[in-house]
């Protein structure tokens, strides 16, 4: 961010914690994370970085083809190369053979047919990770090639890939009038590529075997109860028998470890009693775990001539490629968010997630919220273009509000600012035009060793309206459990609640802080011998953990106070904890925290869930989601419109969080959803030719770096607290990611006159369009 920003603008300014009466601990602080030194030191114990004595190291075979027939498998001559000790294939699963998080489509090894590039055959372990990949290698795989179905719009007639057949899902919305027209029609077709979570570090992890014939897995998995449970089933075990250690995670913008290399270490670990690692080569990420979804869609917006939505009509094809994973969960919330954050009287979308020989697609942040706000996005800025409005204006027109009703017939009863938001990036000071001189020539396009011409660059302003959902969907049980312990004037907290840079331990020991006035608070590391706390995804730490936190706490908080009030004949809800300093309404009692707790040891377990939801029904219809999040963005970028260059200037953010728990970390969560989205929007796109993953590095698949990333200017932050929500906090960092690139490319547009109905944009995409 830019100092000219940092004081300019006041929500910055309390993100940073530049308030004179910002606190210094608790909720409302810039906490630092407690693991920073740690990481910044390098001795943060990554899952890469672990060992046991008498190590073996994995390997494992993967497929070289999208789709063929498995005739036959040896691995003769892989056993019997020296240092190698065990070998297994599909023969050697003990339990079941197929795995999934929602459905289990996906063997734990490929045993009749290769479904996708990269598809796991054989596994590997032995004295030495070279002689472990040498004799993966070694496996003779004879395969008869089959045609791969690598268009999504070809799989509704192409012969099964998969038992359970090509369709995963089908789901109709109907809501309103299908006779319903308006007085200008605009239509568009909108393709969404395929964007990778690219998680930091290598995945990794280390299988060890214990004396109950169980086994335990180090691995940095962002939902270890459901791991373990996958886990335990291909081998055969009881739940009990399987532990799932959560070792530090590098980050994560998805499901960041693999379960497919997780149960094959598991099994090489029970095949030779001997501990095994694996640390997945960036290739084997790219090949093996899942994507976002490669998205086709074609949208008819209807408007009246003041510009007011009066239908939309969408159709919605997600690629789920090889297998289901969470692709029916994207589904619904890209058929439910289909018409964005607008006022739509009549609605009528079909979508569709369907099995291709693609890699597999799934969890990654913002799922199917992404796609669609990039197409109705464009669809907005097409209709302002039909009836000569601004594109801000049109949006103003439209805009949803608390009270309104989604197309799935939900009531929003969340606070909906979205008006509010997108006036703050409509008002907020454009920056400065790039100067034409030498020195400043690293503002063009293309940085400083960029051939474009001064002459040639185009500034564009777009704006955009984004949404996302809080939480799991459709009737899932959303719960979590935590204990607060407290003894010599320490606190520890345990919850299976993965930190996966989102801060949730941070917020822990804020709530704690606040709570019960201790400043030492520690979080324990995350196994599965503790209660389950679901999934890293959806912001649900923050509201379910968070709140499972809160209310353990507060049960201490209780146990604290009850002597007290009962010695000066009150109720404990007439003392108050304030800086460690416990004090009753009327002053009579004053002491500290520390002497109260002297020689105690108190704890309490809690629980937290959210009021339920519902699933979608045959019409599209239903509660589904217990609430929403909401961004605007104004994106500034310069185009160099003879080559097609795009450079990034700024993005001007406003958004609907509820509170802020944490200024530095909410800044931070902020500016890295903008720059994810920037890559989704610019560079980020998986290619994979006839189902081939081309370049799986990080030198064919370009990530935005410092230089790509722009000014991220937060221009405002709407503390209207949901009142369901513990703390009324809102997730901070899916919602700006889904935005991003609606706005760039509406930038775009701006710039150049084109279209731009594709994303990653392309750069004959951003050539200017011939004048006149």
């Amino acid at each position: 961010m830019s100092n000219d920003a940092a004081t300019a603008i006041p929500a910055l300014d309390s993100l940073q914690g530049a308030r004179p009466d910002a606190p210094v601990h608790g909720l409302g602080a810039s906490l630092p994370s407690a693991d920073a030194p740690a990481k910044a030191a390098g001795t943060f114990p990554y899952a890469a970085d672990l060992w046991a004595e008498g190590l073996l190291w994995a390997a494992l075979l993967r497929s070289p083809h999208p789709h063929a027939r498995i005739v036959s498998v040896d691995t003769s001559a892989a056993a019997a190369m020296p240092g190698v000790r065990a070998v297994v294939t599909h023969a050697d699963v003990p339990g079941d053979p197929s795995y999934g998080r929602k459905v289990a489509d996906r063997p734990v090894f490929a045993h009749e047919l290769v479904r996708h590039h990269g598809e796991a055959i054989a596994a590997v372990a032995a004295d030495h990770p070279d002689t472990a990949r040498l004799a993966a290698a070694a496996i003779a795989v004879e395969y008869e090639v089959l045609e791969p179905v690598t268009d999504p719009e070809k799989a509704f007639a192409a012969e099964p890939l998969h038992p359970d057949g090509n369709l995963i899902r089908h789901i109709p919305l109907r809501y309103g009038d299908p006779e319903a027209a308006g007085e200008v029609v605009v239509e568009g077709l909108y393709r969404i590529g395929r964007q990778d979570p690219a998680p930091i570090g290598a995945e990794a992890g280390l299988a060890v075997p214990r004396p109950d014939g169980g086994v335990d897995l180090y691995t940095a998995s962002t939902d270890p109860h459901t791991d373990r449970d996958l886990a335990a089933a291909c081998f055969g075990l009881a739940p009990d028998q399987v532990k799932v250690v959560v070792t530090g995670v590098p980050g994560a913008t998805g499901d960041r470890e693999d379960p497919g290399f997780q149960i094959p270490l598991g099994l090489l670990a029970l095949r030779t009693g001997c501990p095994v690692k694996l640390a997945a080569t960036r290739e084997e990420s790219f090949l093996g775990h899942a994507h976002r979804h490669p998205t086709l869609l074609r949208y008819r917006h209807h408007a009246d001539a003041e510009g007011r939505l009066v239908k939309v009509e969408a159709q919605i094809l997600l690629d789920a490629g090889a297998y289901a994973d969470s692709s029916a969960e994207s589904l619904a919330a890209a058929v439910s968010f289909a018409c964005g954050p607008y006022v739509v009287p009549h609605a009528f979308v079909e979508g569709w997630a369907v099995r291709t020989n693609n890699p597999p697609s799934g969890h990654v942040r913002g799922e199917g919220a992404l796609q669609v706000c990039a197409a109705y996005e464009a669809q907005m800025d097409k209709l302002a273009l039909e009836l000569g409005v601004d594109p801000a204006e049109l949006r103003l027109r439209n805009a949803l509000a608390t009270g309104d009703i989604l197309p799935t017939g939900q009531t929003v009863t969340c606070p909906a600012p979205v008006a509010e938001l997108l006036v703050a990036v409509r008002d907020a000071p454009l920056p400065a035009l790039p100067k034409d001189t030498p020195e400043d020539d690293w503002l063009l396009p293309g940085g400083p060793e960029g051939a474009g011409e001064p002459g040639a660059v185009r500034r564009g302003v777009g704006y955009a309206l984004g949404m996302v959902h809080m939480l799991g969907a459709e009737g899932a049980d959303e719960v979590s459990t935590a204990t607060v312990k407290v003894h010599d004037g320490r606190a520890t907290v345990l919850c299976a609640a993965v930190e996966t840079g989102q801060g949730f331990t941070t917020l822990a020991r804020q709530i704690v802080q606040d709570t019960l006035g201790i400043d030492e608070v520690h979080v324990a590391p995350v196994d599965t011998d503790q209660p389950p706390a679901g999934p890293a995804a959806h912001g649900r730490h923050t509201w379910v953990s968070g709140g499972a936190v809160e209310r353990a706490a507060k049960m201490v908080r209780t146990q604290l106070l009850q002597p007290l009030a009962h010695k000066f004949g009150m109720s404990t809800e007439l003392l108050q904890i304030t800086d460690g300093k416990i004090t009753s309404y009327d002053g009579v009692l004053s002491t500290t925290v520390m002497e109260t707790l002297e020689g105690k040891e108190l704890w309490a377990t809690a629980q937290c869930r959210p009021h339920p939801t519902e699933p979608l029904d045959a019409g599209g219809q239903g509660d589904a989601f217990v609430g929403l999040a909401f961004c605007a963005i104004r994106a500034v970028v310069d185009v160099d419109v003879e080559l097609g260059s795009v450079r990034v200037v700024e993005m001007a953010v406003a958004q609907d969080v509820g509170r802020v728990l944490n200024p530095a970390q909410l800044a931070a969560r902020i500016e890295a959803g903008v720059t994810m989205g920037v890559g989704a929007a610019l560079t980020e796109n998986l290619r994979t030719p006839r189902g081939l993953v081309r370049h799986p590095d990080l030198t064919g698949y370009p990530l935005p770096t410092a230089l790509d990333a722009p000014d991220v200017r937060i221009v405002k932050l709407v503390e209207e607290r949901d009142v369901v929500a513990p703390f009324g906090a809102k997730p901070a960092s899916a919602v700006p990611v889904v935005t991003s690139p609606a706005a760039v490319a509406a930038a775009v547009r701006a710039a150049t006159g084109r279209p731009v109905n594709r994303l990653p944009i392309r750069p004959q995409a951003a050539v200017a369009a011939p004048r006149g």
